[in-house]
């Protein structure tokens, strides 16, 4: 194991350990000083956050935009805040960190035996929105990036297992699409795919925010493949009473309008024409809620450098994305 990944572990473990033994709003302060120290380093995630953010909202003003990658930050530390602290959540802790809206159509199909394919972004907390699923709503499968160590893996399968996560290895094991499908076909399960990113060169070509990207043909092609109906799912934050949720935040899961299959056409126009439709929800979704998009890679098509404070293009971009790959006979 090399230095940097037993580091990785060792942090991770202490995280676990260490942060879910602090009082709630001890904890949450910390994170907010850490994520505020971050943003004043202007280290790289910041750095893309902020691109991204800039791609958004290509005319919001310098102050206005710094103010937004700050509160991106804090969003996303409360994130990792949440998940280590989550393992010891009661029922009745997850469910009141959680507002779920607009579940209905999509409760109506897993009552009749079906199941229900979500398109997710990298919004929110979807560790927290899976454990109330499993809970509340329906039990999950899902697809997780194999991480480095192996044991650092073996952790967050672990974790998400105790959350009432079945998890399908992105690599290392038998390939997923075919065993999503399975479990699509099998009904009464809710299947989140995070999709809005796709470095592969094999999603699918979208307008995002009025500007090119590719985004992953996971979810649409796990629909269109076992007819379970897709809806795109977002998660962001609002303020609530400490009384009510410790961190001051509650996670808002937002089902949105069903995008379904147009019947016509090719698999692959098919799985376009409804990746585009979710792209074209999401595009609203984060410039409401952009402060809880953390994509902290490279989305838009064309774009290939960072820019910093200082306007100095810095920095490279990320891995791909978690959906697993799409079989040449589907796409």
């Amino acid at each position: 194991m090399r230095w940097a990944e037993r580091a990785s572990l060792w942090a991770f473990r202490g995280g676990w350990s260490a942060v879910r033994r602090l009082p709630s709003r001890t904890a949450y302060r910390l994170f907010d000083t850490i994520a505020d120290a971050a943003y004043a380093r202007d280290v790289q995630d910041v750095r893309r956050l902020r691109a991204n953010y800039a791609m958004v909202h290509p005319l919001m003003s310098s102050p206005e935009l710094e103010s937004v990658v700050r509160a991106g930050m804090r969003s996303y530390l409360r994130y990792w805040c949440e998940a280590f602290r989550l393992p010891e959540f009661t029922v009745e802790q997850v469910r009141a960190s959680v507002r779920a809206v607009g579940t209905s159509t999509a409760e109506a199909e897993l009552q009749q035996g079906r199941s229900v394919v979500a398109f997710l972004a990298h919004m929110g907390n979807w560790d927290l929105a899976g454990a109330w699923s499993g809970s509340s709503f329906a039990p999950v499968t899902t697809v997780a990036e194999r991480l480095r160590p192996e044991e650092l893996f073996e952790e967050f399968l672990s974790f998400r297992t105790r959350l009432g996560m079945h998890i399908v290895p992105l690599t290392g094991g038998p390939a997923p699409f075919p065993l999503l499908v399975e479990a699509a076909r099998a009904g009464g399960r809710l299947i989140p795919l995070l999709a809005d990113r796709d470095l592969s060169e094999r999603g699918v070509p979208v307008t995002f925010c009025d500007r090119p990207a590719r985004m992953a043909a996971g979810p649409a092609a796990v629909a269109v493949a076992s007819g379970a109906r897709l809806y795109p799912v977002s998660v962001h934050y609002e303020p609530v009473p400490v009384a009510v949720v410790p961190s001051g935040w509650r996670a808002v899961v937002t089902f949105h309008d069903e995008v379904t299959d147009p019947g016509a056409g090719s698999t692959r126009d098919r799985v376009a024409v409804m990746t585009q439709e979710c792209a074209s929800v999401f595009s609203a979704v984060v410039r409401e809620h952009t402060a809880d998009w953390h994509m902290m890679q490279q989305v838009f098509t064309g774009e290939a450098v960072l820019g910093g404070r200082d306007g100095i293009p810095r920095g490279a971009t990320g891995p791909g994305d978690q959906t697993g790959p799409v079989p040449d006979e589907v796409m």
